[in-house]
């Protein structure tokens, strides 16, 4: 499958009588549909790129995982990939979770959006990074007040993760 990489957006053309793209959105949940594209984020389609699902080209120019990790890494965004390849290795659903002040939204295998609220807000939190008291307590009332679990994503210098289940209690 083919994918044009543009403004930091692969889309997918989705031609007539071609299922590839619609399956990727409607069974794995990839992406946003509109009008006649699959429109993927750049995490996204880097993911599908490295597991040999999509080709990704740049003004017809194939580009290599590798010059998308660089776009990646350039746009700061190399850490939030690491764990988004690792959640979604472990079969998690995955959806954005800007609007809950969180890098994703996380839904169990066979889940997704439409067919349920997701269970986790995932934050990723780098090692090194000193966070505030009252941002960690925002964290943790916005996933507790729309009923879902806060996941915190430790990422160290080398890119391991540790993910941290928090939860709300009252003493």
């Amino acid at each position: 499958m083919r994918g044009n990489l543009s403004n930091g957006i692969v889309s997918i053309k989705i031609e007539e009588g071609s299922k590839r793209p619609i399956a990727l959105h409607e069974k794995s949940k990839f992406g946003k549909i509109e009008a006649d594209f699959l429109h993927l984020s750049l995490i996204e389609a880097c993911y599908l790129q490295e597991k040999g699902r999509l080709n990704i080209y740049e003004d017809d120019v194939e580009c290599s995982v590798g010059y998308l990790i660089d776009l990646i890494k350039q746009e700061e965004l190399y850490g939030k990939y690491v764990v988004f390849r690792d959640l979604k290795d472990r079969g998690f659903v995955i959806k954005t979770g800007f609007k809950y002040g969180s890098e994703f939204r996380l839904y169990n295998r066979g889940g997704g959006p439409g067919e349920g609220h997701s269970d986790y807000l995932v934050k990723i939190i780098f090692e090194n990074y000193d966070i505030n008291a009252l941002d960690f307590a925002s964290y943790v009332r916005v996933s507790h007040g729309v009923n879902k679990k806060l996941l915190l994503a430790i990422v160290d210098e080398d890119f391991d993760i540790t993910y941290y289940n928090v939860e709300w209690t009252r003493p």
